[in-house]
């Protein structure tokens, strides 16, 4: 059953893994201590530190393992503003940010802080001079992701570093998406990683803090980990996260010519097989083995579930598929389509069968899911009103961009149709179908429940 969700945690790398059964037996000791047992461990584990520090590209002194990288994310943030306390209490991040991120930042606001989310264009990235304008005198620390999780974008680390270079204010970095391909740009400040995105064992994160860079680590904290993380370390797992990560940076530069050309395939015959579909992200500056596109008329879960029935595993940002039923904040942030969201991304060593099967079996499940939900196939050709409300109170992800679209054609060139509405998801995905569809998107009105969107037809 072909793997197509690396993005969210890839299978452990055959290196890790032997790495792993080593280290079981040789660094089960406590490394804090001076007998036998505990200087091996802590060979194995300054051995670990001084592997992965190489990788990232900082002193061993400069790296700490964390117990994920969520916990490394939260650190690093509440770390950095406790010890910049003094400039200030105001956090810059990017809309697109990691849940975990964004999660920090509320947290932050809720004690006091204010923070700014810089936009991004639609095809996921942030415009380095408009982040430049976010860092105000009293920020005391800057957030960007190397690569985006959900549509694979990168994002321009060296010229945000720069701008915050010169504002000093230090630059986090998440790079858990792309630190297995390659180093991070320089100019960073901290980074941020987790070992079960490049096929290392979950529970280990990473977390470097530059040397000269003003931190206090919060809540209790003891003698290990330089203090950055308490509590006896999982020597194994380390060892076989750092042995990893070397693993797969030799085998990154061969591995993404690859995969790229797979995903290119993808991009361009997912459309063409597919009607009403937008294939979502930067086209060039993205990571090699990631694509996400989202289909008109689609139920992102019910999907999911087709491809799973046809021995396909992959993600999906839609509404539909999680426990909020709000659109995926990346999606939101870039303006496109959240419906029928699918995001392909590939593992070490996917074949081009397996691409190929994954290409015949996608537009039926698509014409399945479609034909279920009553998704037009053509536009009515006789205009009757000039213009038309559509009652879809109640109603959710997909069912009122179908009503929007069946009903379009019986206005005439210059009508409106009106959706009713109260999904969250409908604020995304109606201007979204207009772009796609060559409407306009008049605006949103208030309603008694609910929003009322508004659509002219253009053609």
């Amino acid at each position: 059953m072909p793997y197509f969700d690396a993005a969210s945690s890839a299978p452990l790398h055959p290196v890790a893994r032997q790495a792993l059964l080593a280290a079981l037996d040789e660094g089960w000791a406590d490394p804090a201590r001076l007998y036998r047992e505990g200087r091996r461990a802590r060979l194995l584990l300054d051995a670990a530190r001084e592997a992965a520090a190489e990788a990232v590209g900082c002193r061993p002194d400069e790296l700490t393992f964390t117990s994920s990288g969520t916990r490394a994310v939260h650190s690093a943030i509440s770390g950095a503003l406790a010890g910049r306390r003094r400039v200030g209490r105001h956090l810059v991040v990017s809309a697109v940010e990691h849940s975990s991120v964004l999660h920090a930042a509320a947290t932050h606001e809720a004690q006091g802080g204010t923070f700014a989310e810089v936009p991004v264009d639609r095809a996921g990235a942030v415009s380095a001079a408009a982040y430049g304008e976010a860092l105000r005198e009293d920020t005391a620390l800057a957030c960007l992701q190397s690569a985006n999780h959900e549509v694979g974008t990168e994002q321009p680390v060296a010229e945000v570093a720069e701008y915050c270079r010169a504002s000093g204010v230090p630059l986090l970095v998440d790079a858990a998406q792309s630190l297995g391909w390659g180093p991070v740009p320089a100019g960073w400040s901290l980074l941020a990683a987790s070992a079960h995105k490049w096929g290392g064992p979950s529970g280990v994160g990473l977390l470097a803090v530059r040397k000269g860079v003003r931190f206090a680590p919060q809540g209790p904290s003891d003698e290990r980990e330089s203090g950055r993380a308490a509590g006896f370390e999982n020597i194994p797992a380390v060892v076989a996260a750092a042995a990893s990560l070397r693993a797969v940076r030799a085998e990154a530069a061969a591995e993404s010519v690859r995969l790229r050309a797979l995903v290119d395939l993808i991009r361009a015959r997912v459309p063409e097989l597919v009607p009403d579909v937008e294939v979502v992200g930067d086209p060039v500056r993205r990571l090699p083995h990631l694509v996400t596109f989202s289909c008109l008329y689609v139920d992102g879960e019910t999907l999911l579930h087709e491809l799973d029935r046809a021995e396909f595993s992959v993600s999906s940002g839609s509404s539909c598929t999680s426990s909020t039923l709000t659109p995926s904040h990346v999606l939101r942030a870039m303006g496109v389509l959240s419906e029928g969201n699918v995001r392909v991304s590939l593992p070490a060593g996917t074949t081009a069968e397996d691409v190929d099967r994954f290409l015949r079996v996608l537009p039926g499940a698509v014409s399945e899911v479609r034909e279920r939900l009553g998704a037009p196939v053509s536009v009515a050709p006789s205009p009757a009103a000039t213009s038309l409300v559509v009652d879809s109170l109640g109603k959710r992800c997909p069912i009122p961009v179908i009503e929007l679209a069946k009903v379009i054609g019986e206005v005439p060139v210059g009508g409106t149709v009106t959706v009713l509405s109260d999904d969250e998801a409908a604020r995304l995905d109606i201007p979204a179908w207009c772009v796609m569809r060559e409407q306009e998107y008049v605006g949103e009105e208030p309603a008694d429940r609910g929003s009322a969107y508004v659509v002219r037809r253009l053609s």
